[in-house]
């Protein structure tokens, strides 16, 4: 038989009652304050202390389980789903397991783990898409279920995107869509969830970078130039805009607002290696810092909102750029302490950020407010590889390294 009165665990959002007491603590004038001052007490105790007056009672418990009251918390917390200007990532996570998990991340608690290994060196790079994994292998792009409730994968791949004649070098998935740029010069599209695909010669050498918004297809080559890309119909595949970098293109990422993108060059000129170009005319808009060294190419960027982004590359660095303020100097900068080139980059949008060096499979952790690195994990010691590429949620880091798929799983430490 049940209980009267017995207590129903709030949802993802505080918005629901709290549950009745138990006749014990019925009595208690606590209980005979508004539900909204109650909230607003509580809105002032931080982690530790809403965590401790959460041990009092079964009903304390369930009323500072409230989403409402972790969501200030959690926007301080490195990695807990939430971006700057407040957007919840991982709606339906309740927030304060996010926060717990969140302290592992800070001091570096986690198990870890390989998921896959391959016989011969490879440069893969890979997308998170909620339960997937994708991985590209060699002239293939495998697409890995993620299981339930644990670190691993299924063993074999449940969809497997070809059409490249040599490796692919990186690609996107946006929109139920995976874009792929090559070393055979074509650009490869999928769609997920049916049989449709184009395939288009792009560029005289091996496509670097890609990137796909709003129906535009921007993309950079070792031939020294970025294209910009229509998939209208009718327009599929057909060249709007061919911009001459002068430079190896590395990187490339489309502005959110789909007005402009950014390339990142090989920097073996005398121009710099970040350039943002106009999406409808092709022509340069503006160049993003003046005192790089011959050398120093960008090998990653990405953009956290329209005007702030990040880049990385060979000179080492992680650069930290909101174009509103200025395009000459960046207004935050991050050095690699073992002076290794950086590979990867990816940010939560909000205080963390995760790279991957060019030696012994080293990921770091970054905190924005700090100067120095948070915590590091070498992860192919004794044999050096580069981390090629790493994705995260707010419990789990992938990196894919030259032979092997390895994951840092931060809810079992």
């Amino acid at each position: 038989m049940g209980r009267k009165g017995s207590p129903r665990s709030p949802q993802a959002e505080g918005g629901s009652r709290a549950a009745s007491p138990p006749p014990s603590s019925s009595s208690s004038p606590l209980w005979a304050l508004p539900e909204e001052l109650l909230l607003l007490i509580c809105s002032y105790l931080d982690a530790q202390a809403l965590g401790r007056l959460g041990q009092v009672c079964r009903r304390l418990r369930f009323f500072t389980s409230r989403d409402v009251l972790w969501r200030r918390i959690a926007r301080g917390c490195l990695n807990s789903g939430f971006t700057q200007l407040g957007t919840d990532l991982a709606a339906g996570v309740p927030v304060k397991e996010r926060v717990k998990v969140s302290r592992n991340w800070r001091h570096g608690r986690c198990r870890r783990e390989i998921l896959l290994k391959w016989k011969r060196n490879l440069m893969p790079w890979m997308e998170l898409d909620g339960e997937y994994l994708y991985l590209s292998q060699a002239e293939n792009i495998e697409a890995y279920r993620l299981c339930p409730d644990s670190t691993g994968l299924q063993r074999h791949p449940q969809a497997i995107f070809s059409g490249h004649q040599e490796d692919v070098c990186r690609f996107v998935l946006v929109n139920s869509h995976v874009v792929s740029g090559g070393g055979d010069g074509n650009i490869v599209l999928h769609k997920i969830h049916g049989s449709y695909s184009v395939k288009f010669s792009a560029h005289e050498q091996e496509v670097n970078c890609v990137d796909f918004q709003g129906g535009l297809i921007v993309s950079g080559s070792r031939d020294r130039t970025a294209k910009v890309w229509s998939l209208s119909t009718g327009r599929v595949g057909q060249c709007l805009h061919t911009v001459q970098t002068e430079d190896r293109v590395w990187s490339i990422a489309i502005s959110p607002l789909l007005s402009s993108f950014v390339t990142g060059t090989a920097c073996c000129g005398h121009t710099s290696p970040l350039r943002i170009w106009d999406f409808e005319s092709g022509q340069l808009l503006t160049c993003l810092g003046t005192d790089f060294h011959r050398g120093a190419g960008v090998l990653d960027v990405f953009y956290e909102t329209p005007s702030l982004l990040l880049s990385c590359g060979y000179d080492t660095y992680i650069r930290y750029w909101d174009i509103r303020t200025s395009t000459r100097k960046c207004v935050q900068e991050w050095e690699e302490p073992h002076d290794s080139a950086l590979y990867c980059i990816r940010s939560d949008g909000n205080h963390m950020i995760a790279s991957g060096s060019s030696y012994y499979g080293v990921v770091r952790l970054w905190d924005k407010r700090q100067t120095r690195c948070l915590q590091s994990f070498h992860l192919s010691s004794p044999t050096s590889s580069p981390v090629y590429c790493l994705r995260f949620s707010t419990t789990h880091l992938y990196a894919a390294l030259a032979s092997a798929l390895h994951v840092l799983d931060f809810t079992t430490p």
